[in-house]
């Protein structure tokens, strides 16, 4: 590796990085993203001191209503998430808490795995686990004006999460029926394999904001229309300081809105360029001695 094949391949790399981190910087800033927080927005007033006894009282409606403004036009398919801030599902003990084989084969499998949440009034729960029973439960319709902007809910989930993992005769059992409720209720006349919501939750994150998919809008949204949301507010990340936001994106080759991967390319790609110009000038000023080629 002499001086010159050094210099060389460092500017070969910058040539290379560059352009390909301004196509991914171009790419990402097409995507047209609107991110809403709501959970302090709707609380009721009378209870933004208290919004644990907002969330925990059944009593309260929690339906609440947003508008947001659309800036950029918006083409369809528009995905819908759900984002969580400040939720550690990679923390281990929750995420060791949920049984594989009782997902895909039922009620036969009553895995020590799943404590705390194994068993209630006797009888073994189905899904189990800390990571099943947290289920997101907050629910989002869309209005245009007067008209309603249908959200598909289907194939939301990994295809091949829902054809190998989880059950197609396996169904909720005992779920949520304690004194103590974590989350969102299943269907207890659906399998598994069909409740996509539990099937996206259920693919933990790996850091403490995340973003899970709920629906997909097939229409496009065009600039300065009016988008209001109809939000029922049931998750309670009051008692742990968690936000909620809700998110409607679109996306491009590339995916969703991310510039991480075109600075990562810019600046690995202008050090080489720096690196080799640097070298170049060391080499043209103080050469390197070349070794006898004997050796």
């Amino acid at each position: 590796m002499t001086p010159g094949y050094v210099i060389a391949i460092f500017l070969i790399i910058g040539i290379i990085f560059v352009p390909v981190g301004l196509i991914c910087l171009q790419a990402s800033n097409r995507v047209a993203e609107i991110v809403h927080r709501y959970d302090i927005d709707c609380v009721p007033d009378a209870y933004r001191s208290n919004k644990q006894a907002y969330i925990k009282d059944s009593s309260i409606s929690k339906k609440c209503i947003q508008k947001v403004k659309v800036q950029y036009h918006m083409k369809a398919p528009i995905y819908v998430y759900y984002e969580l801030d400040n939720f550690y599902q990679n923390h281990r003990r929750y995420i060791k808490s949920r049984s594989d084989k009782q997902l895909r084969h039922g009620l036969q499998y009553t895995d020590s795995s799943c404590s705390p949440i194994e068993r209630s009034n006797g009888l073994p729960v189905v899904p189990c686990g800390l990571i099943a029973w947290s289920l997101f439960n907050d629910t989002y319709d869309f209005t245009r004006g007067s008209m309603g902007l249908m959200v598909d809910r289907k194939n939301i989930s990994w295809r091949s999460d829902r054809e190998h993992k989880y059950g197609k005769d396996v169904y909720p059992f005992n779920f949520q029926n304690g004194s103590l409720i974590g989350g969102g209720k299943l269907d207890p006349d659906i399998p598994l394999s069909n409740q996509e919501d539990l099937i996206v939750w259920m693919r933990a994150a790996a850091l403490p904001q995340f973003r899970k998919l709920y629906g997909v809008i097939e229409e496009d949204i065009q600039a300065d229309e009016t988008i209001t949301m109809h939000i029922t507010n049931n998750y309670n990340t009051y008692s742990f300081g968690g936000k909620k936001s809700l998110v409607l994106t679109t996306s491009t080759w590339l995916g969703g809105k991310n510039d991480f991967l075109g600075y990562a390319y810019l600046i690995t790609g202008s050090s080489s360029i720096f690196l080799c110009i640097l070298f170049a000038l060391i080499h043209v000023k103080i050469p390197r001695p070349h070794g006898d080629a004997a050796y």
